[in-house]
């Protein structure tokens, strides 16, 4: 069991985050979901209980063990060392760490045995590329790929 953080709760991305946390019953203690000025305030409904959003400050880290990130790149690099500094393991969703050497990126199916003990930071591809990985990496155990061309085109 575990005390988790959603950052970017009311957003598209941080409210499917909540979702599938209910729908597969991740072992959760106590859970906060923190978001902008704006959003606070609001209460979003998690196993059948109400708990009001919380302006994203450093201080609302303390005591927690895992934050998961669903709030854009400037939030996460700005605020996930701040929830490392206090202990949080962060699980970026957003696109800051995804180049960054010292980050895993991670596709739990694909390369999740990557991820050691003491990594505080995790990052994931984009969505595009997530959705072919799987599919890639097992024709890649089965046949050995030596190349594969994969483009998406996305706005914003």
């Amino acid at each position: 069991m575990s005390k988790v953080i959603v950052v970017g709760a009311t957003g598209l991305v941080g409210s499917t985050i909540i979702e599938l946390l209910e729908e597969r019953s991740f072992p959760i203690d106590e859970i906060k979901f923190l978001a902008s000025p704006k959003s606070a305030g609001k209460t979003i409904t998690f196993r059948g209980e109400g708990h009001v959003v919380k302006t994203l400050a450093p201080e609302e880290f303390e005591g927690y063990d895992l934050a998961l990130f669903a709030a854009g790149s400037t939030v996460s690099e700005k605020y996930a060392p701040l929830a490392m500094e206090a202990g949080v393991r962060v699980i970026d969703n957003s696109s800051f760490f995804r180049m960054h050497d010292d980050v895993p990126l991670v596709v739990p199916e694909v390369n999740g045995d990557v991820i050691k003990e003491d990594d505080l930071l995790i990052a994931n591809p984009n969505c595009s590329t997530i959705q072919c990985m799987p599919a890639l990496a097992a024709i890649d155990r089965a046949y050995i790929l030596k190349r594969a061309t994969f483009s998406s085109y996305q706005d914003g």
